[in-house]
């Protein structure tokens, strides 16, 4: 078991560098990087050379290259020697209006050092020339640049990201040399009741905390860095976009840090537990209300969000389709050619073949129409209606389906000779198909169960887009829709390891409820 394991988990993680590299091959590579300033505004303003340079910018934002500018150079070079008043310094400022001369440009010391340094380094070193009219004056965006770029390969840009996948939190984090009570330790949770692991000198107030909000214990400690969102939404962390709750402010009766211990209660949407490190000066009113410098926070909210709309409409979906599925399939299976056959084959049949927009369309109108459920999640007046044709949406296929194969494996397993002795040996048939055939075509289904659960994560693509569902389904749509590649890898990371997890638990879920299957060398049929 344990080398099965071990094998399997380093094949998977290969599997999965090799598909996110693939992914970032396509997306940074083989499609045209101007695409990104398609809904830019920005980009549409500048023109001449500050477009050119506002490019560079952005490409390297986006990971597409490495950037660096003349000016940061003098700063760094001049700094050094002058301290912060560098920028006072006569010879600072000739060197920095050097640029503008076209002609003097070459025979600066300081510009023939910046092209020697990083010309070693592998840059492609590049002057932008100013843009001006006759009289010599300088158009609107033509001042002039010296910068230097490197193309990021594929290989470098997969590294940066499985480095800075995880990043654990330490109480060196906080820079501030004010701050000299640093810990990490176990104390009791004044706003959830349970105990929590707090510290100082960490980023976080909060490393490790419960709560009721899914996935109910929360990790500020450790950092999953999917990568950052820029064209969708703004330079925003992808983990934050999908964890962080959606909806309206939701005030509840509590205390800020400073009131605990005392009966004052205020009525606030700050949810205490993501306090982190402040290093401005505190205002008065700051004092009055916390103890030390974590006083920045975020606000409860009334919805979920993305990742829990999903999972919440997915898991209903998934636990309604086997409880109807399976009896469904087992009744079909009885009753081979009767009338509760053909009926259930008719379904199946009108399920496959009739495309998804279609059924999913036709539920839409039967609903609004008969039922006058809502079409769309933000015109809910009543919010929990709106998960219904969702539900159902994604309930009656995988229903179908499990009954299809359900079905398919009883009649199956009917004609087997262990099927023929135990009626020889005079056991009933409820007996037969309790005890053997039930158990036995259930083997062949059991594996999907784990696959079943853990795609609630990833959201329904078609039908949260249709019903306007705030989940995460629509997030990978919308992400190649507006070219933003962040999400796009995120995304890709995320099924496909979501998806090599699934086959995993499969295996173990199989190895547990057959016999005949072994993970190990020795016993059982093996694997």
């Amino acid at each position: 078991m344990k080398k099965y394991m071990f094998k399997r988990i380093l094949f998977s993680i290969f599997s999965l560098l090799v598909v996110v590299m693939v992914v970032m091959l396509l997306v940074y590579t083989l499609i045209e990087r101007n695409v990104i300033f398609q809904m830019d505004d920005t980009w549409n303003k500048k023109s001449s050379n500050d477009r050119v340079i506002y490019e560079f910018i952005q490409y390297e934002k986006y990971g597409y290259l490495e950037y660096e500018d003349y000016t940061s150079f003098l700063k760094e070079k001049y700094s050094a020697i002058y301290g912060d008043d560098y920028y006072t310094q006569e010879d600072f400022l000739a060197d920095k209006a050097v640029v503008q001369k076209p002609d003097q440009v070459s025979s600066n010391a300081s510009v023939n050092e910046f092209l020697q340094t990083y010309s070693d380094k592998g840059y492609n070193v590049k002057y932008l020339a100013p843009v001006t009219y006759k009289s010599g004056k300088t158009k609107p965006g033509g001042t002039g640049y010296l910068v230097a770029t490197r193309e990021k390969s594929v290989f470098l840009r997969l590294a940066d990201y499985v480095i800075h996948f995880f990043t654990i939190e330490t109480t060196n984090d906080v820079t501030d040399e004010n701050l000299t009570d640093r810990y990490v330790r176990i104390e009791k949770d004044p706003y959830s009741g349970f105990y929590a692991l707090v510290g100082s000198g960490t980023q976080h107030k909060y490393l490790v905390y419960f709560d009721s909000h899914f996935p109910f214990m929360h990790w500020n400690w450790i950092h999953m860095n999917l990568g950052t969102s820029f064209t969708s939404y703004r330079g925003q962390e992808i983990t934050n976009v999908i964890n962080s709750p959606t909806g309206d402010l939701k005030t509840v009766r509590t205390q800020y840090p400073k009131m605990l211990g005392t009966d004052e209660y205020v009525e606030t949407a700050i949810d205490f537990h993501t306090l982190s490190y402040n290093y401005s000066t505190l205002s008065d009113i700051d004092k009055e209300q916390f103890p030390d410098n974590y006083t920045v926070y975020s606000y409860r909210r009334t919805g979920m969000s993305m990742i829990e709309t999903s999972f919440v409409i997915g898991i209903i979906a998934t636990i309604l389709a086997y409880l109807l599925g399976l009896p469904f399939g087992i009744t079909m299976a009885r009753n081979k050619d009767k009338l509760i056959d053909k009926i259930g084959n008719g379904l199946i049949i009108f399920i496959i073949a009739t495309p998804s927009l279609a059924y999913i369309f036709l539920f839409a109108a039967v609903g609004t129409t008969l039922f006058h459920l809502p079409y769309k999640f933000a015109n809910a007046e009543v919010k929990i209606l709106a998960y219904i044709l969702p539900v159902i949406s994604l309930t009656l296929p995988s229903m179908l389906n499990l009954s299809k194969w359900m079905r398919r494996y009883m009649i199956d397993q009917m004609n087997s000779d262990y099927v023929k002795f135990a009626r020889a040996e005079g056991m009933s048939e409820q007996e037969i198909y309790k005890i053997h055939i039930s158990r036995n075509a259930l083997i062949y289904l059991v594996h999907g169960i784990p696959g079943s659960i853990l795609g609630c994560l990833t959201g329904a693509i078609i039908t949260e887009r249709v019903y306007s569902v705030p989940g995460i389904g629509n997030l990978l749509t919308s992400a190649i829709n507006l070219h933003d590649n962040g999400i796009i890898v995120a995304c890709t990371v995320f099924y496909t390891a979501l998806g090599i997890i699934s086959v995993i638990l499969g295996d173990l879920l199989l190895a547990k409820y057959d016999p005949r299957i072994s993970l190990s060398e020795e016993g059982g049929g093996g694997r």
